[in-house]
């Protein structure tokens, strides 16, 4: 019986013996694959809001000069857009998966504090409504508009003379780090007090290590970005004097808080993708996971090392010669654990009988643009460049090969691999691969020309440019266009997967092109599948 069949007989029984059925069950359910599905929906629906955001951003640099929208309306499509990319899409989509997957990879019947499970996603669609609405507001003449800071909002003196979209926007960040701190602390809780007899840690899916990882970094840095966000609203309101300087107070306090959550957080939405990725490849490569210990020591390695290097963010802001020269060398210490998990990747896939259906097409396609994502940032926290790359186009375009090369492309390749057992039907496997080339092609073309302008010296953050640059700024006008209608196949594909219009799954779905079956000892397989037990 497939995870499908089972979810709709244990409705049919809901519905027969009393229990919510229709929207209320959705509301009320403490199921954590319900709960996951709507992590997932949501994610994936702020992905598309998110990105028409930035759309309309592009296609206002399409040209030199103000075609479309004034410097303050740009600003806030761009302040929005990272905003719902980094906390309401990737935050929840791979939420999602750690709670449709976790608690079936150790052996529990479901999250350790289901409730608790049911308010951190309800959180979730009255935040995103929050941040949004100063943004509509400011065309009805109330208010002026969204917060325009970017998502880092590290100009404090701006911070401290926005409107209200800034207080919408503190109010949001509350709420959505309430969230991720439920969801933390559940699977801390379920992974240590939930695993089925004789499943120890050592012999834990990698998914669920790196889950581990990210809840405990999540501890870490989402309270301090709490601290940050109620020091900026009582300085902008009740007369405090943390970030202003004529008060007494210090504005670099600000960055270094805020960036004590910044750069770990591209960890907390990289380590699930890494985790996920391994049984991916070793699936289609029909090998066993290479490396598994050495890959979760490498997940802890990055987990301390990524907390410790946040000023690189901010070399040009006075720091002392031996704090810059620390935060240089720390950063680039990441690379080591780094590379060893790239090393144990390509080990995996080594001399393997591949085949290369859309999940391994985003696997060795996600191992590619993080590679790209590595090179192109190591040069960053190097003292001695970081004056030219500072706050120029070559930022944006290399953070979003980590971002969406990296998380992003990880979990589409997830969502093929898992969609079948998710349910009960295979997808289109050529629209798969139409998505994955699409995606890769129209991807590069757009983040490519970002980084080469902002090496001529283009600043980010900035409706118009030279003359110069517009070959440039239009190619990649036009990639990302063309990149986000390239997600509508992906859209489609899940949701014809979703209402049943494909081949019916197997019991054993990746059997392969050549029609093998295969089990790994421990770690447990990622890929054989079964299906777990109904969940009461």
């Amino acid at each position: 019986m497939t995870t499908a069949t089972t979810a709709t007989a244990s409705h049919e029984h809901d519905a027969h013996h009393g229990h919510p059925t229709g929207i209320m069950r959705w509301l009320k359910s403490t199921n954590h694959k319900d709960i996951g599905l709507m992590y997932m929906i949501f994610g994936t629906t702020m992905f598309f809001v998110g990105g028409l955001l930035i759309l309309l951003v592009r296609a206002e640099l399409f040209m030199p000069g103000l075609q479309l929208m004034n410097p303050s309306i740009y600003n806030q499509l761009v302040t929005l857009h990272g905003l719902i990319m980094v906390f309401a899409f990737i935050m929840p989509l791979t939420t999602g998966f750690n709670n449709y997957l976790i608690p079936m990879m150790i052996g529990a019947s479901d999250m350790a504090l289901p409730r608790l499970n049911n308010w951190g996603f309800w959180i979730l669609p009255p935040a995103a409504i929050l941040l949004l609405i100063p943004f509509f507001l400011q065309f009805f003449g109330i208010g002026d508009g969204a917060a325009s800071n970017a998502w880092t909002m590290d100009n404090v003196a701006l911070d401290l003379q926005s409107g209200i979209g800034m207080d919408f926007t503190i109010l949001t960040v509350h709420l959505l780090g309430i969230s991720s701190i439920t969801g933390a602390i559940n699977v801390i809780v379920t992974i240590f007090n939930m695993r089925a007899p004789g499943m120890t840690l050592w012999k834990m899916p990698l998914f669920c290590w790196a889950w581990l990882v990210t809840s405990f970094m999540l501890l870490a840095v989402i309270p301090v970005l709490g601290a940050v966000v109620t020091m900026l609203l009582t300085d902008r309101h009740f007369g405090t004097h943390f970030f202003i300087a004529s008060g007494g107070g210090d504005p670099l306090l600000f960055q270094h808080l805020l960036w004590f959550f910044g750069h770990p957080e591209v960890y907390i939405v990289l380590l699930p993708a890494w985790g996920i990725l391994p049984g991916i490849l070793s699936t289609f490569a029909r090998k066993p996971v290479y490396g598994y210990k050495a890959q979760v020591c490498s997940f802890w390695a990055i987990g301390i090392l990524g907390s410790m290097v946040w000023a690189h963010h901010m070399l040009s802001s006075g720091i002392p010669l031996a704090g810059e020269l620390y935060f240089m060398y720390a950063t680039m210490a990441v690379s080591i654990p780094t590379a060893v998990m790239i090393f144990c990747w390509i080990a995996t896939i080594w001399r393997g009988s591949m085949t290369f259906e859309t999940p391994m097409l985003f696997g060795l396609g996600m191992i590619v643009m993080f590679g790209i994502a590595g090179l192109t940032g190591l040069v960053i926290p190097d003292i001695a460049a970081y004056a030219q790359y500072h706050n120029t186009m070559y930022v944006v375009g290399h953070f979003h090969y980590p971002f969406f090369g990296g998380a992003v492309l990880g979990f589409m390749g997830a969502t093929y691999f898992y969609m079948p057992k998710m349910t009960g039907h295979m997808y289109d496997e050529k629209l798969g691969k139409l998505h994955f080339w699409l995606t890769i092609v129209f991807f590069n073309f757009t983040f490519i020309p970002m980084m080469m302008v902002g090496l001529a010296g283009v600043p980010r953050h900035l409706a118009d440019y030279a003359l110069k640059y517009s070959e440039y700024q239009m190619i990649s006008s036009v990639s990302a266009i063309l990149l986000g209608a390239s997600q509508l196949i992906f859209l489609y594909n899940i949701i014809k997967t979703a209402r049943g219009n494909g081949e019916k799954a197997t019991a054993q779905v990746w059997e392969g092109a050549q029609g093998l079956e295969f089990t790994l000892p421990s770690p447990p397989p990622y890929h054989t599948f079964t299906t777990p037990p109904e969940v009461k």
